[in-house]
């Protein structure tokens, strides 16, 4: 059978190394993978399957630098993890059987406690026996964190398997986004970055969950698994019967060849590989100074990062040489690493740099400001009706005092006009229409907050290029929610800062100082993403796209929404439930949905009017060097698969789920109605960005953009309180 696709070339700029102690490593994992079962009798490998692999040289390929003994130890885990995958492939997914699938790895979990002192089970199978000796082995020299981590990297690479037994079972192929998010649990990538901790040096705790440390892990996960499934290909897709793979799925979702789709595949994962290194060499450092680290600390970072990069180029030459891989024509190193020899020319490898650097340099080449209007608007999938509060005019009208009361419309970014044409009450309407004139009035002004003060960052700090001013302001917005009380002793010296500071005293009076500090935790993430998007201003650069898609989470203040959604729904909803995988995926569904269509509508006032670089479409038009038209159905297209992808959670994965922890009929309740606000707000969203004038061309055509006449505001550290 021929290839179905010809492998591209793979940016690569580390050269793989290996490790003296490959052979070791070898016998030893051999040894090991006998004594725990899984070799001749396991029914799933005997012993040339285990050498055709060769995981010694994987490990010795992704931990050149490591002592014998680690080495050892991290090929057991890769042999326990491969055999995991093909023992899960043969016993559940061939079936399929869900609830034994499901019975395994609940068990699983019970083998890896932080305290080394708790007894484990008796293993039954050799995936206990192997989980239990290798955590045991392991544990002892890492700190509870990197357990209490570890642990979770583990249980996601195992319990998503049940997602694609339940996308084999219907056949069903994931859409991208949620591919890329599912990718990253059932890849284990996540899970190869603890082991890289262990061969290397510990993440320090106070940064480990912080924005440069989880998108190094990210995009070094991103990678990772997309270049595993260009090599896979084959064997999961033609063989295995597999739906998760990243080229099968970008062959569904852009009804192109398989060859376009895989070239798209190696796009993406180039420019996930320039967002590692974008990170590493512009946040980190910057994160280093911002939390004070000690010279060890950052030390142990740039060890940490160093080696993911071995990872990457070891992974990548392991899978040209493993035979469980398709890798017939596969390039065996970049030109620049052989620099003689047949076919070398100075020639070729200039072009081949050129090339990187073209890819790299396209995201700071775009021109602000040009004319691309009137937005163009898809049909977009809604099959949910709008409803709107009885309460609409009266909330209509008790916001331009409040905003005024803040000193929001006195900072020479909005005026009265802006906001009423903003028209925030309508969408607050909309997403609860069952609200009280009183939580109509809260709901509204924290969408007029968020949204002026998503207009005030760029025009006050990207204007001047103060992202020092930005920081102060952001760490003081902050400071305006205090987790003890609802009071802020803070002395509000803005607008923003007095609307937010009533705001959380109004919202958290009645919430104990957990819900408090969960709840300031969704606004700290929301301000907190306006400073990457002003560092992409000032930089003149547009995001990498997963990078732009999870962000925008985050800058469309998605956590703010889903809390404001769960307040009514006191404990019915167990805490795991709205940590499972099935609910985040609703969430992040619906929230992509609206964040994105967002995306549509205001693309003439960000593009033309604003000079903004954070837009789907734009993001969109960068990657694939396509016209305004073309991204527009691109994006469209995401759009609608999100609102397909929440539909298929609430039919197929919410009643799996209800059954899987037993729910009883009060907490189902609940889940029904947090569905249903989850309908409203799309249903909501979507109705407002119709309606309001704020993004249509006339509106767009009569308005200044910039600060309002006369009234910029000065420098953040020259304002003064609003009121005494």
């Amino acid at each position: 059978m021929t290839q179905p696709f010809e492998l591209p070339h793979f940016y690569m700029p580390h050269p793989a190394r290996l490790n003296p102690h490959v052979e070791q490593a070898r016998a030893h994992s051999t040894e090991w993978a006998r004594e725990m079962g899984m070799l001749e009798g396991s029914g799933i490998w005997d012993q040339a399957d285990l050498e055709a692999h060769d995981y010694g040289l994987l490990c010795a390929y992704t931990h050149p630098d490591c002592d014998a003994d680690a080495l050892s130890l991290i090929t057991d885990w890769y042999v326990w993890v491969f055999f995991f995958d093909d023992h899960f492939l043969d016993m559940f997914k061939r079936t399929p059987d869900r609830a034994a699938g499901k019975a395994h790895l609940d068990r699983l979990p019970l083998f890896m406690p932080l305290d080394l002192a708790t007894p484990v089970p008796e293993p039954r199978n050799p995936v206990e026996a192997g989980l239990a000796d290798l955590w045991a082995r392991t544990v002892p020299a890492m700190s509870e964190d990197w357990r209490r981590r570890f642990a979770v990297a583990t249980e996601h690479l195992l319990n998503e398997s049940m997602w694609e037994l339940s996308n084999i079972d219907e056949g069903r192929i994931a859409n991208p986004v949620e591919y890329i998010e599912m990718r990253r649990k059932v890849g284990g990538a996540p899970w190869s970055a603890g082991l890289v901790e262990y061969a290397t040096a510990e993440v320090p705790a106070a940064v480990a969950g912080t924005r440069p440390l989880r998108v190094l892990m990210e995009t070094f996960s991103d990678a990772v698994h997309l270049r595993n499934d260009l090599f896979s290909y084959e064997r999961e897709v033609r063989d295995e019967g597999e739906n998760s793979n990243g080229v099968l799925v970008l062959e569904t979702f852009f009804g192109c060849t398989t060859q376009e789709a895989a070239d798209t595949v190696n796009d993406i994962l180039t420019s996930r590989l320039h967002q590692f290194e974008h990170t590493a060499f512009t946040e980190v450092p910057a994160l280093a100074l911002e939390k004070g680290l000690r010279p060890d600390e950052a030390a142990a970072i740039a060890a940490y990062t160093k080696g993911l990069q071995d990872w990457q180029s070891g992974g990548q030459e392991w899978h040209m040489r493993s035979s469980r891989y398709m890798n017939k024509g596969a390039h065996q190193a970049g030109p620049w690493e052989r620099l003689t020899g047949p076919g070398t020319s100075a020639a070729g490898i200039g072009a081949l740099l050129a090339t990187a650097a073209a890819e790299r340099l396209r995201a700071y080449t775009h021109v602000p400001y040009q004319k691309v209007g009137p937005s163009l608007l898809p049909e977009l999938r809604m099959p949910y009706e709008v409803e709107l509060s009885p309460h609409l005019e009266g909330a209509r009208e008790r916001i331009v005092p409040w905003m005024h009361r803040m000193g929001m419309l006195e900072e020479g970014v909005w005026d009265e006009d802006k906001l009423r044409v903003a028209d925030l009450p309508l969408c607050s309407a909309g997403i609860d229409p069952d609200a009280d004139a009183q939580q109509l009035d809260l709901s509204s002004q924290w969408l007029a907050w968020g949204t002026y003060a998503d207009d005030y960052y760029p025009l006050v700090f990207g204007k001047r290029g103060d992202f020092a001013g930005a920081r102060l302001t952001t760490a003081r917005l902050s400071d305006c929610m205090p987790v003890e009380s609802a009071t802020a002793a803070l002395t509000p010296a803005s607008g923003l800062e007095r609307g937010l500071v009533d705001l959380w005293a109004r919202t958290t009076a009645d919430m104990t100082p957990g819900e408090r500090r969960a709840f300031k935790g969704c606004v700290d993430k929301m301000t907190e993403s306006w400073l990457w998007e002003l560092s992409n201003q000032l930089q003149n650069r547009i995001p990498d796209p997963v990078d732009y898609l999870e962000m925008r989470r985050a800058t469309f203040g998605s956590d703010l929404t889903l809390s404001m959604c769960r307040l009514g729904l006191g404990p019915g909803i167990p805490p795991e439930i709205y940590a499972s995988g099935p609910v985040r995926s609703l969430e992040n569904s619906a929230i992509d949905y609206g964040a994105l269509l967002n995306d549509v509508f205001s693309y003439q006032k960000e593009i033309e009017y604003e000079g903004e670089l954070h837009n789907a479409i734009l993001v969109v038009q960068n990657f694939f060097g396509c016209d305004y038209p073309t991204g527009v159905r691109i994006v469209a297209d995401l759009i609608n698969q999100r609102m397909e992808q929440f539909e298929h959670v609430v039919a197929h994965e919410l009643p799996v789920l209800y059954d899987d922890f037993a729910l009883d009929a009060d907490a189902r309740a609940a889940m029904d109605t947090y569905v249903a606000d989850l309908r409203h707000w799309m249903a909501g969203v979507l109705n407002w960005h119709r309606e309001v004038d704020r993004y249509k061309a006339p509106y767009l055509a009569s308005r200044a953009h910039g600060f309002l006449p006369d009234r910029a505001p000065a420098a953040f550290g020259q304002v003064k309180p609003v009121f005494s």
